[in-house]
């Protein structure tokens, strides 16, 4: 059944038979099949439609190069969308799917697209799609049909992945020829290597090679070299391994494809790993790819590289065409020529750009077995359409480089193999930072200079010949291991078979006598529909820039990233411009190299433990209150204590929150309640989650001085100042109290969301730019419990338990702190406040806090004490117009913008400071903090509201600002908010609307932020 399948041969095991399905139809195949050699082994040659003209497109290659054969695999909660068939390992059952063409793959009535191709030239999309702005929802879904780039699953994956991490002397990227004689160098000398490469076996190219190494067939050599790496302690051998992407300091990450050859869920084992690996010196091997080339039509089912033919051959034993032409411009098509006649082809022609050169072995090899071919010839169009039929053949004057077209010829086949030459595979190199340089005598770019400790070696450093490959593998293996300090052992060159050749011609186009747009397509980019006519076009439109021409055209987009099409894109263009190729310059290559599941990145199953679950030292308190919790980054924090009973039992708090149903008390009357009892007596509040920093070392103030906007060096020994950080746009960053300790010894508060990122923000600094300063950092935020009582009572609770702080007010004033004992307990008050009322935060080890809170609560029921939670302290900071940072601020921010001007020093630099400089810091329309009160004295203006002018423009409203920050003021009895407005400093007084979501329309008039005390004479007192 299988058409193709030849009678003997290949690395296939026909003893274990499989079948699969494509698009419903059942199949037979090889256990060692690939799906792409399947397909062609059944004479299925048509596995897709293009992504713009629709056109029918057949499997071109035969590894990660493939644009064409994208496939749906499996069903269910299992299937994967976009795989590549020249990399699916056939298993039995395996499900495959084409999501293109409709009403079916065959006859897709999309191909009128192509018939209108002139309409849909590069950068259609930007042109068609942008009016009218509203029907964008509309386009979409049609553009996502028409694309059919697969289904996502929707069910939860019932598979395992996994995140491993390693160290190693040696990296080896690539186990074909000169990957394993590295590996096989470096390991020999002791060193810890590890070899991936993403074939099911190693060996690469040598897998279909004809070639003999000392003496034996290549594959006898690769299974003793893969052997013997297997016998090594310090060798981790990873096939089914891709090294997706290179990062600084030679950390490197490989996606391992564990049971995906499986195909069914294996207990106990993941369906892939991803190593992320470090490694001291790495060696790229990746190989090389064969270019297509271009000419009209030369897109068709039936046109493959020669080496995918001469792979199919001898590795899966397939022979995908009966009668063969070849077209190339060097000499590595010959052997795929050899290759073709040996496997029993009925007729066979070799088209070569060249002149006759009697000088190379595969030639003479050639023309010993009596194989045509013609010189100086081009293939110039294809007759066909679903498949290859036939091919237009011209001669070429070399020496002008344009089409004899008076000589055309008819040559009748089912089989083109192309070869355009080769392209080193740099995108690791490329990754790693390296440059590349454009070799002009092998037509393509090499690795130049390495920004980091890896080398390249092989067909990726545009070595083609494999003696020269396994002499630089040597030397690279040795090398490392030498790096390493690993004393290397003498390694003989294995004996290959010397192999004259003739020079590339580059032939980047078939030079027709017309302009690209006035002949049939010619192909740049399969994946894409990029031709030569709209790389052409890209340069009439202005655009001379190989990344600007890459993103108008789409070239190397897609999931082979430029692999095949790429170096003949560059080529054009640089034709097109009249440049060379070099100043033409490649594209930037970024990870991956091939795509990655979302599972891979994800890794662990940990559900639950995804994100840790902080609790303060009070949280089992708080609990018991029936307190619901709000999330804040990882904190659990207690959002307001409802005054009723929960039993603790329905209090079981796990994400996602459930909602507990209150007897007595909603958000609203809690929180008025607790707003009102902080006012007039005392509250008491859980603080514990705010970011905590000690800083010391004989560079600390220096440091600090750098950081903070104000005077560090002006305070006084435990004097607490409010101080903000920018960043080095000069935006606000975070915000808290620093409070001098010592001479060279500090502590800083952040908030809550950004204690992390604000310590890792110091540490960099330190790090890398201030490498001289002598600073020690240290996170207090887990140790020490921070409880903040507040109000006008304050005072009086706290002298009602054994404290040796005096805390009158002279000796004990606003912003400044006192260490001493409460109850025998060594505890740090400070006098701040995030309330405007009295107040003092007590700082002490979270191993006493729960002890020090309930004595409080205790001493406190005479005065009325109120514990109270998040929502109400938003709602008394606003009402004294304190801002949080993230909420109020958005990243564009600056502490002008916020009338925070006082805080900025006139007498030091400081992180962000020439940033303020600038124009755009400077305007005067900049969006400032404001108050705002509604008009009607009622109506609470929804967070997020767009604050628009009352006159319209154009019979429209134009948005001057936003509001950050809305609440009911229980102490003022009406609505309060913050927000941000168009030079807001000098718009007090100004009547604004408010326009909500649902277009709900609010009149509200511009005050100060500061809607409560704007003395401060409370928090004095």
């Amino acid at each position: 059944m299988q058409t193709n399948r030849l009678p003997t041969g290949g690395r296939i095991d026909r003893q274990q038979p499989l079948k699969f399905t494509f698009n419903g139809k059942s199949y037979d195949a090889y256990h060692g099949d690939t799906l792409a050699s399947a397909l062609l082994a059944n004479g299925i040659n048509l596995v897709g439609r293009s992504f713009k003209y629709h056109r029918p497109r057949g499997i071109i290659s035969s590894g990660a190069e493939e644009p064409n054969a994208i496939i749906q695999i499996g069903r269910g909660a299992t299937t994967e969308p976009n795989q590549k068939a020249t990399q699916i390992e056939l298993y039995d059952g395996l499900q495959a799917e084409v999501d293109k063409g409709w009403p079916s793959l065959s006859f897709d009535i999309a191909i009128i697209n192509d018939w209108f191709s002139r309409l849909l030239s590069a950068g259609f999309y930007y042109k068609t799609f942008m009016y009218p702005a509203n029907f964008w929802n509309i386009y979409e879904s049609f553009i996502r049909k028409a694309s059919g780039i697969g289904k996502a699953p929707t069910e939860k994956d019932p598979d395992t992945y996994s995140h491993h991490n390693i160290h190693c002397d040696v990296l080896v990227v690539g186990a074909g020829p000169s990957g394993l004689m590295a590996a096989k160098t470096a390991a020999e000398s002791g060193a810890r290597v590890i070899v991936a490469d993403e074939q099911n076996e190693f060996g690469g190219s040598l897998l279909f090679s004809k070639e003999l190494i000392d003496g034996k067939p290549c594959q006898e050599w690769v299974a003793e070299q893969t052997a013997a790496l297997n016998g090594y302690r310090e060798v981790t051998c990873l096939p089914r391994s891709t090294v997706f992407g290179y990062y600084d300091y030679n950390f490197l990450t490989i996606l391992e494809r564990c049971t995906n050859h499986l195909g069914e869920c294996v207990s106990g084992r993941d369906r892939q790993r991803l190593w992320r690996v470090r490694a001291k010196k790495v060696i790229l091997a990746q190989g090389a790819f064969e270019r297509p080339l271009v000419f009209c039509n030369n897109d068709r089912p039936g046109i493959m590289l020669a080496s995918a033919v001469s792979n199919y051959i001898n590795r899966y034993s397939v022979l995908p065409g009966k009668r063969a032409v070849i077209f190339t411009n060097n000499d590595s098509a010959y052997q795929t020529a050899l290759d073709l006649n040996a496997a029993g082809v009925e007729a066979l022609t070799i088209i070569d750009c060249r002149a006759e050169n009697l000088s190379s072995d595969l030639v003479k090899r050639v023309n010993a077995v009596g194989i045509d071919i013609r010189y100086k010839s081009l293939i110039t169009n294809v007759k066909g359409s679903s498949h290859v039929k036939a091919v237009e053949v011209a001669m070429f004057d070399e020496t002008e480089n344009i089409v004899i077209n008076s000589e055309k010829s008819l040559i009748f086949c089912d089989l083109i193999a192309v070869s355009g030459g080769w392209s080193s595979s740099i995108h690791l190199h490329s990754q790693a930072g390296g440059s590349s340089i454009w070799d002009e005598k092998r037509c393509c770019f090499i690795p130049g200079d390495s920004k980091q400790e890896n080398i390249s070696i092989g067909a990726c450093n545009g070595t083609w010949n494999l003696k020269d490959c396994f002499s630089e593998a040597i030397k690279a293996g040795q090398s490392s291991a030498d790096y390493c300090g690993f004393i290397t052992k003498t390694i003989n060159i294995p004996e290959t078979e010397p192999l004259n050749t003739n020079p590339i011609h580059p032939l980047w186009r078939v030079p027709y006598r017309k302009a690209p747009e006035h002949l049939p397509k010619q192909f740049v980019d399969y994946q894409n529909d990029t031709s030569v006519a709209d790389i052409h076009l890209a340069v009439r439109e202005g655009f001379n820039n190989i990344e600007h021409v890459k993103r108008y055209t789409a070239l190397g987009f897609g999931t082979d990233q430029g692999k095949l099409g790429n170096i003949n894109g560059m080529a054009i263009l640089a034709e097109k411009l009249d440049k060379s190729i070099s100043e033409v310059g490649t594209t930037t290559f970024r990870p991956a190299y091939t795509p990655v599941s979302f599972g891979a990145c994800a890794g662990e199953d940990i559900g639950s433990l995804y994100d840790p679950v902080r609790k303060t030292a009070l949280h089992d308190w708080h609990l018991e209150r029936g307190s619901p919790f709000e999330v804040v980054g990882q904190w659990l924090r207690p959002w307001y204590f409802p005054n009723s009973t929960v039993h603790k039992s329905l209090a079981i708090w796990s994400r996602p929150w459930p909602s507990i149903s209150l007897i007595n008390e909603t958000l609203d009357q809690a929180v008025h309640r607790e707003c009102l009892a902080t006012r007039n007596s005392v509250g008491l509040m859980d603080a514990s989650t705010l970011g905590k920093i000690d800083v010391r070392g004989p560079d600390a103030l220096r440091f600090l001085e750098k950081i903070y906007t104000h005077n560090i060096s002006s305070m006084d020994i435990n004097k607490c100042a409010y101080g903000i950080i920018l960043g080095e746009d000069g935006m606000i960053k975070d915000d808290g109290v620093i409070t001098r300790l010592g001479p060279q010894h500090f502590y800083l508060t952040t908030t809550t969301g950004g204690a992390a990122s604000v310590f890792s923000w110091l540490e960099q600094w330190l790090q890398t730019e201030w490498t001289d300063l002598k600073v020690y950092l240290t996170s207090m935020t887990d140790q020490l419990s921070t409880i903040a009582v507040a109000g006008p009572k304050s005072r009086k609770v706290l002298e009602k338990l054994d404290c040796d702080i005096d805390l009158a007010s002279k000796s004990f004033p606003f912003m400044t702190m006192k260490s001493g004992l409460l109850m025998g307990i060594p505890i740090q008050i400070f006098r701040v406040s995030f309330s405007g009322e009295l107040a003092y935060e007590i700082n002490v080890d979270s191993n006493h806090a729960s002890q020090i809170w309930e004595l409080l609560i205790e001493v406190g029921e005479e005065f009325n004490i109120v514990p109270y939670g998040t929502e109400s302290m938003h709602v008394l900071r606003a009402e004294k117009g304190f801002i949080i940072v993230g909420q109020d601020t958005d990243g564009s921010v600056t502490p002008l913008d916020l009338g925070m001007g006082w805080l900025l020093s006139n007498k030091k630099d400081f992180l962000g400071k020439r940033s303020l400089s600038r124009s755009d810091c400077q305007r005067k329309n900049r969006k400032q903090l404001v108050g705002l009160l509604t008009l009607d004295t009622k109506t609470i203006i929804p967070e997020g509201a767009q604050l628009v002018s009352l006159e319209t423009v154009n019979g429209s409203y134009v948005s001057y600002g936003h509001v950050t920050s809305s609440y009911f003021s229980p102490i003022l009895g009406h609505p309060i908010a913050l927000g941000l407005f168009q030079n807001g400093h000098s718009s007090h007084g100004r009547e604004v609307v408010a326009i909500t979501s649902d277009d709900k329309k609010i009149e509200a008039k511009i005050t100060s932020p500061v809607f409560y005390d704007q003395k401060g004479e409370r928090q004095n007192a």
